[in-house]
C-alpha cells in the first residue's frame, strides 16, 4: 500500500467511526475510543467480543446491551477491533491512530489527537497497569512525552509552521504506539506444527 492509499483508507475509516458515533448520538470523540483500544492491545491486552463491546458502550455512553441491541454498531465494532489488531501487528507498519484528514480544519485535527492520545494512555494504564513502572526507559520517556501531548490545547493560535508540527506529533504518536506494542507483544511464533531442529 502506497502513503497515499494508506492516508485516504485511514480517512475512510475515521469516517465510518464518525458516522457510526453520530448515529448512536455518542457523546465521545470516536479518536479516542481507538487510542483506548490501541492503548490495551500495545499493553498486551485482548479482551473478549463481550468485553469490547460493554467498554464502546461504556465510551458511546450507550446502554450496557446498546452493541448487543443494534448488531451493524456491534459488527462494526467487532471488526474494527480486528482490523486495529492486525495493523498494529503487521510488518508493514501500516498503523495509524484514527484521525481526520486534511480536509478537517487544523484545530479539529489537533483536538482528535489529543484525543486519541488520552484514550491511548488510559489503555495502556488499565492493562499493563504497575507493569509500566517496569517499562525500559525509552517507553517510559514515550509515556511522559504522550502526557504532554495529551495536555495541548487545540485553542492555539495556528499557522504554516502549527501545519508540519502537527504532523510531525502524529507520526512521532504513530510510531510510539508501535514502540509500546513491540515492547509488551512478543512476538507470535509459528506454528509448532513441525518439530524444530537445533
Amino acid at each position: 500500500m502506497s502513503e497515499t492509499d494508506l492516508s485516504s483508507s485511514q480517512a475512510a475509516a475515521f469516517e465510518q467511526w464518525a458516522n457510526v458515533f453520530t448515529a448512536h448520538q455518542a457523546f465521545s470523540h470516536p479518536s479516542e475510543l481507538h487510542g483506548a483500544l490501541c492503548g490495551r492491545l500495545a499493553a498486551g491486552a485482548r479482551m473478549q467480543e463481550g468485553d469490547w463491546l460493554t467498554m464502546v458502550c461504556e465510551h458511546m455512553g450507550l446502554p450496557p446491551t446498546g452493541g448487543e441491541d443494534s448488531g451493524d454498531l456491534g459488527n462494526f465494532m467487532v471488526n474494527a477491533y480486528e482490523e486495529t489488531l492486525e495493523r498494529l501487528k503487521s510488518a508493514d507498519m501500516s498503523f495509524r491512530p484514527l484521525l481526520p484528514d486534511d480536509d478537517y480544519a487544523i484545530e479539529q485535527r489537533l483536538e482528535a489527537l489529543i484525543s486519541w492520545v488520552r484514550g491511548f494512555l488510559e489503555g495502556m494504564a488499565l492493562s499493563a497497569g504497575e507493569s509500566l513502572g517496569q517499562a525500559p526507559d525509552e517507553i517510559r520517556e514515550l509515556i511522559e512525552d504522550l502526557v504532554a501531548i495529551s495536555q495541548l490545547s487545540d485553542e492555539e493560535e495556528q499557522d504554516d509552521e502549527s501545519e508540519q508540527q502537527l504532523m510531525e506529533i502524529v507520526e512521532y504518536v504513530r510510531l510510539g504506539a508501535l514502540s509500546v506494542f513491540t515492547e509488551f507483544n512478543p512476538p507470535e511464533k509459528p506454528n509448532q506444527a513441525s518439530p524444530t531442529l537445533h
